[in-house]
């Protein structure tokens, strides 16, 4: 279906404040308003996007327009149950009511340039050619991009991007990359002892288990502190963080990422539904995970 400018923007901007308003029907000032357009251009326009069956008209006194499902279709927009916004940083900020809707990589057989078209729902009109942007994290894989807008288009509601860095977790869930040996250490056994175990195994961070039961995590860096004030004979309860920061089998990589920077922590311990601890996840199992998906795409 072949729309007018006129007829574009005024959809963009209806689906953009239906969206705003949680999916309240939005009025027909409030179009005018935000395009700028006077409110009987938008009456006229709306007589015809109906006739088209693009939006359909809600009566009373909180009435107004909604966008249909071939709305969403003609704009090529996904309407789904459940939205996620997929910000738009300038500046480390998000640009207000912008969110995006689809990215599409283009001349990535150019090994000099990596160009994207970025659709978005909201005024593009507030990000300037040439302004450096941040976009993402997507939902799924967790994709963020890094670019320089080269290009706008606010009829189609598009930019056009240089990509200058990108980056995306595998969709894996915890359990599937992290460690189920769990190697422990006893809250009674000698800093020396626990130093002799890391060297032994090439661990740089162990659970202290009581029995069953996690009591806390030692680090290879409790254990150089350790030694360096003269407490090698000392025991690991003395030592050890009682802080245990979990994450559960189930979650994706990207969570697990989350809680370690938000932690400042490089492993992890797994659990179940229960709260049993079942393994290990650390920096290195994630960076590991990257590096064996590029070794596939190279060999």
């Amino acid at each position: 279906m072949k729309l007018t400018p006129v007829q574009r923007e005024v959809l963009l901007a209806l689906v953009e404040l239906y969206h705003r308003s949680g999916g309240e029907a939005v009025k027909g000032e409030d179009i005018a308003e935000l395009i700028n357009k006077n409110p009987g251009t938008i009456r006229n326009q709306m007589q015809s996007l109906r006739s088209l069956g693009l939006v359909e008209g809600v009566p009373g006194p909180k009435g107004g327009y909604r966008p249909t499902a071939e709305c969403y279709s003609v704009l090529s927009y996904q309407k789904v149950e459940r939205e996620v916004a997929v910000p738009i940083r300038v500046d480390g900020r998000p640009v207000p009511d912008v969110t995006v809707t689809g990215i599409d990589l283009m001349t990535i057989h150019d090994p000099e340039k990596c160009r994207a078209t970025v659709h978005a729902l909201g005024d593009l009109r507030r990000i300037e050619v040439g302004k450096e942007v941040l976009i993402g994290p997507t939902p799924v894989n967790r994709l963020a991009i890094k670019g320089r807008v080269v290009g706008r288009d606010d009829i189609d509601n598009v930019l056009l991007i240089d990509i200058l860095e990108m980056a995306s977790v595998p969709k894996e869930p915890v359990y599937d990359v992290a460690s189920h040996t769990v190697q422990s250490v006893s809250p009674d056994a000698t800093i020396r002892e626990a130093a002799q175990l890391f060297t032994r195994l090439g661990i740089r961070g162990a659970p202290v288990m009581d029995g069953e039961k996690a009591v806390g995590i030692i680090t290879a860096t409790d254990i150089m502190k350790a030694v360096a004030e003269g407490l090698e004979k000392g025991r690991v309860r003395e030592v050890m963080s009682e802080t245990l920061i979990t994450v559960h089998k189930d979650a994706p990589l990207a969570t697990a990422i989350t809680i370690m920077e938000q932690n400042n922590v490089s492993r992890l311990i797994v659990v179940d539904d229960q709260g049993n601890t079942i393994g290990i996840i650390t920096r290195r199992d994630i960076l590991c995970r990257i590096a064996r998906l590029l070794r596939e795409v190279l060999i």
